[in-house]
């Protein structure tokens, strides 16, 4: 269910925003102060939208444009080619991203968000309140660093620049740059194409970057920190299955889930993703073992065709299955910490032979997608969590660092890493947004400079070029409109 304070409060805002706005506007009184200190201000209100304009940067900007200008040529040209493949990449990758979509909705049971290429994203509803920090931070970065591009170029390319700013729209902060329109017509379309591309190849550079610095980090923490050992619990979801006096908590190093080795975050995840697609694991359990601990209880069938034998109300037992002697399977319900706590995995009878006394393999009889998973850790006691196994994943958060002295703090790298990942996701993510052929996006600029830059000598009438790209837009803008719905409608309802 969506927390429903999370869309509200962000409406309640700007409702109180406007509302204020539209009465120093209706008053005749205020209304010319009002106006006037908004413009003295550089300041701009409408619904759901304010933004900040200054000239105050303008010196700065007109020093990088004319900074070493060949230099820059050379740097814009190849923003220039980027952005031009970008445009078809970007369609691609949004094509992808529809049929993942489209897959997630038809899929039985929880699957991952992350398999999809491009997400969308509300704050409160899928992005965790603790994380907002990261995700406005990166993104506002990511838009600076984008206008920055676009207004370097400009100047570049002898386009005036006349201002500089920033605005909120709803909750998302963004940048912009305000240059001279006639300026920009009256230069090439190579020109153009240098000014319009520069944005989405800034994102793109600055997605090196903080790509560069995740992995750059173990060597710049390593007097610090030690990595490859394992991975070290950051978090645990409150009132979540893998919690509790018996679950994980913060400070233990996960070395094994099941048999799967763990030496970093990335085993976990990898780890935990094959069990979930691998039938459950089964347990070495001594055959004198089943018959002390098993107790008498009625067998019936789960409505999707699975056994249970336990009582609804035991939390500490699970159903189990096995084949003995006879052909046919048969099940115990049995203590399952007692059961398999110290017992070798297995998936056959076979398996079990290398055990000194005669032993079985024993497999939980649980629900479809459900698994009984054991985690091994620095405590003396393994954790058995009971459920899907994403949802394990959704419980926990690790790091690959772990503290080489006391006095330091778990959470440090942990921000470092979690603030470069948001400015490679969000980064990446307006490079690729902002290259797709799609009205009021960069994208339908870029377009528009590349087919005069390409196609004036093969369709020398502008009004077919211009049919063209405009068939191209509604296309792009259709299959952008058509993943942000599907996007939301998964955000939403799932």
């Amino acid at each position: 269910m969506v927390p429903l304070a999370a869309l509200l409060f962000p409406v309640g805002i700007w409702c109180a925003v406007s509302l204020g706005d539209s009465v120093l506007k209706s008053s005749p009184s205020l209304k010319v102060r009002y106006e006037e200190w908004l413009a003295n201000h550089g300041l701009s209100i409408s619904p759901f939208h304010i933004r900040w304009q200054t000239t105050f940067f303008n010196r700065l900007f007109m020093k990088l444009g004319r900074w070493k200008p060949q230099l820059l040529f050379i740097w814009f040209s190849l923003g220039m080619v980027f952005g031009v493949v970008s445009m078809f990449v970007s369609i691609m990758l949004l094509a992808k991203t529809f049929s993942q979509t489209l897959a997630l909705m038809t899929a039985e049971g929880p699957t991952p968000e992350n398999e999809r290429i491009l997400q969308v994203v509300v704050p409160g509803v899928n992005l965790p309140i603790s994380q907002m920090v990261y995700f406005f931070s990166a993104i506002l970065i990511s838009g600076v660093i984008h206008e920055i591009g676009h207004g370097v170029a400009a100047v570049r390319e002898q386009v005036r620049f006349n201002g500089f700013g920033v605005f909120i729209f709803v909750v998302y902060p963004g940048a912009f740059v305000d240059l001279y329109t006639n300026h920009l017509q009256l230069i090439s379309p190579i020109q153009q194409l240098r000014v319009f591309c520069a944005g989405v190849w800034h994102n793109f550079i600055l997605a090196l970057m903080a790509l560069l610095a995740l992995y750059s980090l173990p060597i710049f923490l390593f007097p610090l920190y030690y990595t490859g050992i394992g991975a070290l619990v950051t978090e645990v979801t409150e009132n979540s299955p893998a919690s509790g006096p018996r679950g994980l908590s913060m400070g233990d190093l996960v070395k094994y889930v099941e048999n799967c080795s763990v030496y970093s975050v990335e085993d976990w995840h990898k780890c935990i993703e094959e069990i979930s697609v691998k039938p459950q694991t089964g347990y070495c359990i001594k055959e004198a073992t089943l018959q002390h601990q098993s107790s008498v209880s009625r067998v019936y069938k789960r409505l999707d065709g699975t056994t249970e034998c336990c009582s609804n109300n035991s939390l500490v037992d699970i159903c189990f299955s096995y084949h003995g002697n006879l052909e046919i399977p048969q099940h115990v319900c049995l203590a399952a910490r007692k059961a398999i706590e110290s017992s070798q995995v297995c998936q056959r009878n076979t398996d079990c032979q290398k055990e000194l006394v005669p032993s079985l393999c024993v497999k939980p009889s649980l629900e479809n997608q459900t698994r009984l998973i054991r985690v091994k850790h620095s405590s003396p006691m393994d954790m058995l969590f009971l459920g899907h196994p994403v949802h394990l994943q959704y419980a926990v958060s690790l790091t690959n660092y772990m503290p080489r002295f006391g006095f330091l703090h778990l959470d440090i790298p942990v921000v470092i890493e979690t603030f470069c990942k948001y400015i490679l996701s969000l980064s990446g993510a307006l490079a690729v947004i902002n290259a797709v052929p799609c009205f009021a996006l960069d994208g339908q600029w870029m377009l528009s400079s590349f087919f005069e830059a390409t196609l004036s000598s093969l369709i020398v009438e502008k009004q077919n070029r211009e049919l063209i790209g405009f068939f191209i837009l509604l296309f792009g803008s259709a299959l952008l409109a058509s993943n942000v719905v599907l996007g939301l409608w998964m955000v939403t309802t799932r």
